[in-house]
């Protein structure tokens, strides 16, 4: 067998090396992970604030403008911890005060006088880029008894310094955006020895401002003031990317593209270039932007014919992209220049996509940057939908240039770098997504990444390569808190971050913003969030995907559930999951002290909460309209429901838009979600495009719309199905239930007769007012051996109904997993054996872990016992990966008893792979999973082993289902089986 799977993979196999693990109030106790800050005095520490007295700060008015800045924030922070206001100079050391020494090597006197006289190392710091180094200084100066010293390598690595001590000493990165409190103290220590962040493992590191609407388009425009320019609606101004600048430094990030739609960064305000170079901020455009000039500067002034055409009106273009270059070169703005060009509105070019094309847009790019002086200048190509096929086609940027891979948008690598190729001094980028507008549908309202997800997908292409600049595109950046500063913390250091970590960086995360008493249980609510937030996009629970049985083309429904009603109680227990921890959160929220109220709500407490409320109205809204169609009485009770949790859910976003933190969010919690797919309202995009009204206290944005119905007085009894799922004692499902319901107003007595003795129904009898549903067991002792049905007669209301109930009492010994009720389903890494080395990935599956290979031949066993024989099923789940490395495909395979292994390629099976992104591909990506399956014979009833092979080592396997015939259709799929050993 070996032998035979080596011959199918020989051509294809790409091993992958393992990487080792590494392993008035009360405020909350903090613990900043791990801190050269104390608050107990010792030998050797610094006095920060002692006595209430601050230590002062000082940094040379010869230094940087970004790094002068810096000490003013400084300054602010440890006064917003203890209270203590720290006195700055500029040059000047106060007499008789070990002062706080912040500077750059090369650009501060002060800085090159410590390190000349010997008394700084600088080794491993000096030239490297972004590099840092806090040390306690003995005798550092003439006359200066002690000093704290912050030498940065360059700009940033100076900010970078003044920044981490802030965080260490308590100050949240997050603290404007989500309204974090420090925790006072009264005393702060730095304590002795040489402390470093390191260097940077990605060069550049940032994110994307975009699909800025409603929120942060309404909002900014009332917090920060009216705009600069005419006709400019305002908020995206000096003052607001102010902000953004000091929380991407505060998160050790260099790199941003600013908002596009319907914005100008270079004219919507004079000051936006300026205060990025004050803060030391290097500046991007979109992968539609090139040049430097984001598109909307050429909707305002088109040139030639208007056309953004590089084959009808080439010189206006070229003129525009020059314009774009000497400012850049003009102001002195640090920027990474975007090459190529894309359609106007982020779309394909109108000029078609030919070769040649692009290598004369981009060597006319070319050679303005060299005219202006500006050829030296870091560039890139972002590969972004439809500019792949360049590279894919055979085309090459200059060996300068970054080429810039990207996610299908959905968080799923598109292409990772060829290691045949010759190496590129410009090395490679990434584009990702935390946030995206388009097919399958928008998500723009909460965070719902999942960080197993985002960490393999990271982890994949840093070790393939890319390792330039990583750009993530995180909407409003607010509501993308938690991703958004994984995605940086990672970018500047993977190998701090194994995979079987990645619990702790959460309990990081949530005590950098609520200390560490509440810390853990706030950690385990935002990874419980995650988990079950990344199954499916709040913004699709009212789309069901499926394929048609007939032709397999991919069906969209915008009046369905995603979640079965009935099957496997999957739409309760999916919701049930959701009210849970919200009930979690609510109580957590008992234990969180008033000051850091509006911090919980932010980041913990409403998207969890408001989450729940949307899942508990799907299942009252998709549960009506089905009783609306069978007359049940409930139906109304339902609809009712539904506009409560509406109503709950507009609350929510009314207290965030007036209240929270004293109304500073006014008008920010605008973002549609309940209302996708109503295209008699909101017209032919409304499918994928968010509404174009927000969710407002109206029935028909519930959609699909709720039903009501007249409902008679007189009581009349129905019966939800004649046949029961299957009980069986290998089963892993609950007791199976009738569902008795009234049709009437009038409640009516109902008597459950069983056509077996050994067969129950609790309770046999009762009052039906709206419905009732007893719980159908077997005496397991007294049933027959075998498959046999009972017919259990249900009376009421003047009527009688029969229901089925198939009862299988298995002969066969019970050996690994179990077949009941017409299947077997296993989670993946609950495998009985398995060869070769794989990587298990925490909670990346919508029901549970994955797995992924890290060598050659490697395989999972899984033994089960069958009670049929015949043609069984076996659909692998896997995530939704793209062949992101070279081959035909992604590939894995499947075996039973040692059979020929089926070799299935799930990129080319279902043309999810398409550059086009198709609707297969939309499937897979809504709904989080790739499914596909294979056809084997079971020859005789009992025990067997179904093998999974690892063909390619970027597939990752969820869980895998046998079918035997009785699978229902479901989301999920059905529960995992129970496992005998």
């Amino acid at each position: 067998m070996r032998t035979l799977i080596a011959a199918v993979t020989a051509a294809t196999l790409l091993v992958v090396a393992p990487v080792p693990a590494q392993a008035g109030e009360p405020a909350p106790k903090t613990k900043t992970v791990p801190s050269y800050v104390s608050t107990q005095p010792g030998p050797g520490r610094f006095p920060l604030v002692e006595a209430g007295r601050a230590a002062p700060l000082v940094v040379s008015k010869d230094d940087y403008a970004g790094v002068i800045r810096v000490v003013d924030d400084l300054q602010s922070d440890i006064k917003k911890v203890t209270g203590a206001e720290p006195a700055v100079s500029h040059d000047a050391i106060p007499a008789g005060r070990d002062p706080v020494i912040v500077g750059t090597i090369g650009k501060s006197p002060l800085i090159d006088k410590i390190i000349a006289r010997g008394k700084l190392d600088v080794r491993g710091v000096r030239g490297k880029w972004e590099t840092t180094v806090e040390q306690v200084v003995s005798d550092p100066l003439p006359g200066v008894r002690r000093a704290f010293v912050i030498a940065g390598s360059d700009q940033r690595g100076s900010i970078y310094g003044a920044y981490d001590l802030s965080k260490n000493i308590g100050v949240s990165p997050w603290h404007f955006w989500d309204d974090v409190p420090a925790a006072h103290a009264d005393r702060l220590y730095v304590l002795p020895g040489r402390h470093t962040q390191g260097t940077p493992k990605v060069k550049y590191r940032g994110f994307f401002i975009n699909d800025e609407n409603p929120a942060t388009g309404t909002w900014a425009p009332g917090y920060f003031g009216p705009g600069k320019a005419p006709g400019y609606p305002g908020g995206l101004n000096a003052d607001y990317f102010a902000k953004v600048f000091e929380t991407m430094l505060r998160l050790k990030a260099n790199y941003l593209w600013p908002a596009v739609w319907g914005r100008a960064f270079a004219e919507d305000d004079p000051l936006n270039h300026a205060t990025a170079s004050f803060y030391g901020v290097v500046m991007g455009t979109s992968h539609e932007a090139p040049m430097m000039r984001g598109i909307e500067e050429w909707n305002r002034h088109p040139t030639g014919t208007g056309e953004w055409s590089f084959r009808r009106n080439a010189d206006a273009i070229k003129a525009y992209w020059r314009d774009g270059a000497e400012r850049m070169r003009d102001q002195n703005i640090e920027g990474v220049i975007t090459l190529g060009m894309r359609g106007n509105g982020d779309v394909s070019l109108p000029d078609g996509d030919g070769i040649d094309l692009m290598s004369s847009i981009i060597d006319s790019q070319r050679e303005i940057l060299r005219d202006t002086g500006l050829i030296d200048r870091p560039q890139v190509q972002t590969l972004y939908k439809e500019v792949q096929r360049y590279w894919d086609n055979g085309y090459r940027p200059p060996d300068d240039v970054t080429v810039v891979f990207c996610d299908d948008n959905w968080g799923n690598m598109r292409k990772l770098p060829d290691a045949s190729l010759p190496a590129r001094s410009g090395g490679y980028g990434m584009y990702y997504h935390f946030d995206y507008v388009g097919d399958g549908r928008n998500y723009k309202w909460a965070d719902t990444i999942n960080l197993t997800n985002t960490w393999e997908q990271l982890e994949l292409s840093y070790r393939k390569g890319v390792d330039r600049l990583w750009v993530v595109n995180v909407g409003d950046l607010k509501n993308e808190e938690l991703p958004t500063q994984f995605f940086l913390d990672y970018a500047w250091n993977p190998d701090a971050i194994p995979v079987d970590r990645l619990d702790e960086w959460t309990e990081q995360f949530a005590a950098q913003n609520f200390g560490d008493e509440l810390a853990p249980a706030v950690a385990e609510l935002l990874d419980r969030y995650g988990f079950l937030q990344s199954r499916r996009k709040p913004e699709l629970l009212n789309r069901r995907i499926t394929l048609d049985p007939a032709t397999g083309e991919v069906v969209y429904n915008d009046q369905a559930s995603p979640f079965n009603l009935t099957e496997y109680g999957e739409m309760d227990r999916v919701t049930e999951e959701w009210l849970d921890l919200a009930r979690r959160a609510t109580a957590l929220r008992e234990r969180v002290p008033a000051a850091w109220q509006d911090a919980f709500y932010q980041l913990v407490y409403y998207q969890i909460k408001d989450t729940a409320i949307i899942y508990e109205l799907r299942r009252a809204q998709f549960t009506n309209i089905a009783y609306a169609a069978q007359g049940r009485a409930a139906t109304n009770r339902l609809a009712d429901t539904a506009e409560r949790l509406f109503a709950e859910d507009q609350a929510m976003s009314d207290y965030y838009n007036t209240e929270l933190a004293g109304g500073k969010w006014k008008n920010w919690q605008l973002q549609p979600k309940i209302g996708y797919g109503n295209v008699e309202r909101y017209g032919p995009n409304a499918p994928w495009q968010q509404p174009e009204l927000n969710n407002v206290a109206l029935p028909d944005e519930i959609y699909p719309h709720l039903k009501r119905i007249t409902v008679p007085a007189e009581a009349a009894m129905g019966v939800g199905s004649t046949r029961l799922p299957e009980s069986n004692p290998w089963s892993s499902a609950a007791a199976p239930t009738l569902d008795i319901y009234n049709k009437g107003t009038t409640p009516f007595r109902y008597r459950v007769t069983t056509g077996a003795p050994w067969v129950h129904v609790t309770p046999s009898s009762g009052l039906v007012t709206d419905e009732v549903r007893p719980v159908v067991t077997v005496d397991w002792k007294r049933a027959p051996r075998g498959a046999t049905s009972v017919p259990i007669t249900i009376a009421g209301a003047g009527s009688s109904a029969v229901v089925q109930a198939p009862v299988n009492n298995p002969t066969l010994p019970a050996r690994g997993f179990l077949e009941a009720d017409g299947h077997v389903a296993m989670e993946a890494d609950h495998y009985t054996g398995k060869a070769g080395q794989w990587r298990l990935l925490p909670g990346i599956g919508k029901t549970g872990n994955g797995l992924t290979p890290l060598s050659s031949g490697a395989r999972l066993d899984y033994t089960m016992t069958l009670t049929s024989s015949g043609p069984v099923k076996v659909t692998a789940y896997l995530s939704p990966r793209n062949n992101t490395l070279p081959g035909d495909g992604l590939k894995y395979a499947v075996s039973v008893d040692g059979q020929t292994p089926q070799v299935v390629n799930i990129t080319t099976a279902t043309g999810a792979n398409d550059t086009t992104m198709n609707r297969q591909w939309a499937r897979n990506t809504s709904d989080n999973i790739n499914r596909t399956t294979t056809t084997h014979t079971i020859t005789k009833p009992g025990r067997h082993t179904l093998t999974f092979w690892a063909v390619d080592p970027t597939v990752i396997v969820q869980r895998l289902v046998v079918d035997t015939g009785g699978v229902k259709d479901s989301y999920f799929g059905p529960p995992e089986s129970r496992r005998s050993r």
